[in-house]
């Protein structure tokens, strides 16, 4: 038996916010319309760790790695390197040490 939804969140969407010290590289706010998140894979200090809509909490360090938000608009992808992730009340927040979008040609 599934859980009901939390009040003005889809269960097929969560919140995710990707910052470093020096500026905020991605916020889309589940409910808001077109990006919602429906997955995340996190490069964790031990191994990637995917993540979806009503996740248990979760608190993990960050590796060097590949971010990668699989939202509706797309696919936004981040390099990563040091910090953390913490998944609490369908919010998935990624504080990096350095971040930077990943390009593709």
């Amino acid at each position: 038996m599934s859980e009901p939804a939390q009040a003005g969140t889809p269960a097929r969407a969560m919140r995710v916010v990707v910052v470093t010290p020096e500026r905020s590289l991605y916020d889309q706010r589940a409910g808001s319309g077109g990006g919602e998140a429906t997955s995340v894979v996190v490069p964790a200090y031990d191994g990637l760790v995917g993540i979806l809509p009503r996740h248990a909490p979760f608190l993990a360090l960050l590796g060097t790695g590949e971010l990668v938000v699989r939202a509706d608009d797309g696919e936004h992808r981040f390099r990563v390197a040091g910090g953390f992730v913490q998944v609490v009340d369908n919010v998935v927040r990624v504080v990096a040490e350095k971040a930077e979008p990943v390009v593709r040609a």
